[in-house]
């Protein structure tokens, strides 16, 4: 992978952050996952999540979670759109509030041959399926020794979404993710909150460090925006001038991140990333202390999201 296609990695790993800054605006929704959000459902979809599955987090867990979380890896119109596997699969469940313009059918559908997304799968049909629960056994084979779930998965990025061609350890990662998925952890709802997304922002840095450490630049940039857009995701719940510092500090915890992306020496940017994970305990007692004022708060999203349908 070539200097360019790094850059465009960082870049497009701010996007998320970008548009959080601007939610307010006249022309973007309140929060960027309702524009592909039933609204019907958007004060459930947005507070509640999937339970996550408890798997063992080796670094390959870790890093395929966050590759899973992940805009930058699909590229293209999902990218822009701040759209990831998690998506249209929270936590590996499907998404029944999933409703994407002119990509949907009913809630919880999904065009996987849409131009919009697709050059290579495009057809010209309005041909929605039912999303998936990635929990339940499918047609592809996950046995470990098969590498059915890796060639799909590759396809899926490449073909059904015009994305990058990952790199061996990337699909190693999404597929070692993709196959601890169990049925084990029910459909039990539980409440989205900022601790879960500052929990996610940890283990993608560090996924991110030891993959650097193993001489993985590519993977470790995605990891590197794995953390950016989850921070986008706290920025835009952070909202009105009470949380200013709040805002301010995600902003500077994503800028420093994209940062510590261009820096090529191993060791500097290990010492680097380890300062930053010591700055960021702040910014997470300082994020983390005012939650109740944030839209993670169901209350107060409700209010929020009353005036906006005004």
């Amino acid at each position: 992978m070539d200097w360019r296609s790094v850059r465009l990695l960082k870049y497009s790993a701010a996007i998320s952050l970008t548009c959080a800054a601007v939610a307010q605006a006249a022309d973007r929704p309140l929060i960027q996952a309702m524009a592909w959000l039933d609204p019907a459902q958007h004060l459930a979809a947005l507070t509640t999540e999937p339970r996550a599955l408890e798997t063992v987090q080796d670094r390959q867990a870790m890093a395929g979670e966050a590759l899973f979380h992940t805009p930058t890896l699909l590229g293209g119109q999902a990218a822009k759109a701040g759209l990831s596997c998690a998506s249209c699969h929270e936590n590996g469940r499907n998404n029944p509030a999933f409703l994407f313009p002119n990509v949907s059918g009913k809630s919880g559908t999904a065009d996987v041959t849409s131009s919009f997304f697709s050059s290579h799968r495009g057809n010209a049909i309005f041909d929605p399926v039912k999303i998936p629960d990635l929990t339940a056994p499918g047609k592809i084979s996950r046995a470990a020794d098969s590498e059915e779930l890796e060639k799909f998965i590759r396809d899926l990025i490449v073909e059904e979404f015009n994305g990058q061609e990952p790199t061996e350890s990337t699909l190693a990662a999404l597929a070692h993710y993709v196959r601890s998925l169990s049925t084990s952890a029910g459909n039990e709802r539980v409440p989205v909150t900022v601790e879960s997304q500052l929990t996610a922002v940890d283990k993608a840095v560090l996924a991110a460090k030891e993959a650097r450490q193993s001489n993985d630049l590519m993977l470790s940039h995605l990891l590197l925006a794995s953390a950016r857009h989850r921070l986008g995701l706290i920025h835009e719940r952070y909202a009105g001038k009470r949380l200013n510092r709040q805002r301010s500090a995600i902003i500077a915890a994503s800028r420093r991140l994209g940062e510590l992306q261009d820096m090529n020496n191993v060791a500097s940017f290990v010492e680097a990333l380890e300062q930053w994970e010591n700055d960021f305990r702040q910014t997470r007692k300082l994020v983390s202390k005012k939650q109740h004022l944030s839209l993670y708060d169901p209350k107060l999203l409700q209010t929020a999201l009353n005036k906006t349908a005004d």
